[in-house]
């Protein structure tokens, strides 16, 4: 009890300062997302016929594939980077990017890659986008919107669970209901992220969350049989929990780490983030300090989800609608 209130009494200071500073954070990733596809030339009339063709054949491509067959075919016709860049009026770090699968360019600039390397648009038809079903986005919205909900509410069960170990707060039923919403939205959140992993293929990180929603569950769970009954008390168990949670968050830092060419170098950012708070959790004593990279790291997910709905969620490429309006008149 005197260790919770050691560990927590400024908690409050502490996640408000943190979250101030921490919004700056999410519109920073969110501007990564709708930055990617910037163009880097105009468009002349005599092209419009052409990108709506590419749009047909080419431009459902997903990345990194997309990067991986350029990259193949500049190298087939023995050309570097900066000698291709000279082709197509380009500048070297947009190739970079693009080979590495880091950004999907517009129609046109792709259009113009594939002219400078004199390849035939009709011999790509076949490599086209996959078709995601309607349930993968379903999930991805509903882990979002879980998340959020989540992120708000785990800041109520933190400072109720300690006053409730204190001994200040004595509601068993608001604090109940507050356990069991975080149960269910964390829950979801996670199976969000483990849709992700599905279509972004990275076994560590879906077998990380898997584990972090065992734990979710076995947790809470002993956490509303706590409250329904006094056969123990919380703060009985409360440091393993503690360790238990800093473990399997540092190994979801640890899988976010091995996402390479994905999203420019969020998930990099991310599996930092994560490790780091997952040691300070376990460590116990540094679980007050976590609360800032932990608050950085959720927030990194929730954009995490974004992007993943952004990206999913499109069944074309950005020039796409233009495409069809034109092609509808």
């Amino acid at each position: 009890m005197i260790l919770q209130k050691h560990l927590y009494g400024n908690g409050d200071v502490f996640f408000v300062n943190g979250l101030c500073g921490l919004i700056a954070l999410f519109f920073y990733i969110v501007g990564q997302m709708s930055g990617q596809n910037r163009a880097y030339f105009v468009l002349s009339p005599n092209s419009i016929p052409e990108i709506a063709m590419v749009n047909q054949n080419l431009f459902e491509m997903k990345q990194p594939e997309l990067g991986k067959k350029i990259s193949e075919m500049r190298k087939a016709k023995g050309l570097t980077q900066e000698e291709l860049v000279e082709m197509c009026n380009l500048n070297v770090r947009t190739i970079q990017r693009i080979e590495a699968g880091e950004v999907t360019p517009r129609s046109y600039t792709i259009k113009a890659l594939f002219e400078a390397l004199g390849a035939q648009l009709e011999n790509i038809e076949s490599e086209k986008h996959s078709v995601y079903p309607k349930s993968l986005v379903q999930w991805l919205y509903t882990g979002l919107g879980a998340g959020l909900v989540y992120f708000f509410l785990s800041y109520f069960d933190i400072s109720m669970e300690v006053e409730w170990m204190e001994g200040s707060y004595t509601n068993s039923v608001t604090f109940g209901l507050v356990k069991v919403g975080v149960l269910i939205t964390f829950s979801l959140f996670l199976l969000g992220l483990i849709k992700m992993t599905g279509t972004f293929p990275n076994k560590i990180l879906q077998i990380a969350l898997w584990v972090m929603l065992i734990a979710n569950g076995l947790w809470y769970s002993v956490d509303l049989i706590s409250l329904a009954t006094s056969s123990f008390r919380m703060e009985d168990y409360y440091v393993v929990k503690l360790g238990t949670f800093g473990l399997a968050y540092g190994f979801i830092g640890a899988g976010f780490l091995c996402y390479k060419n994905l999203w420019s170098n969020i998930p990099q950012i991310l599996g930092g983030l994560g490790i780091v708070s997952g040691i300070l959790i376990f460590s116990v004593v540094g679980a007050l300090l976590a609360l800032i990279p932990l608050t950085m790291f959720e927030i990194g997910e929730l954009a995490f989800l974004i992007w993943g709905v952004n990206k999913i969620g499109r069944t074309s490429s950005p020039g796409s609608t233009f495409s069809a309006e034109f092609q509808s008149q």
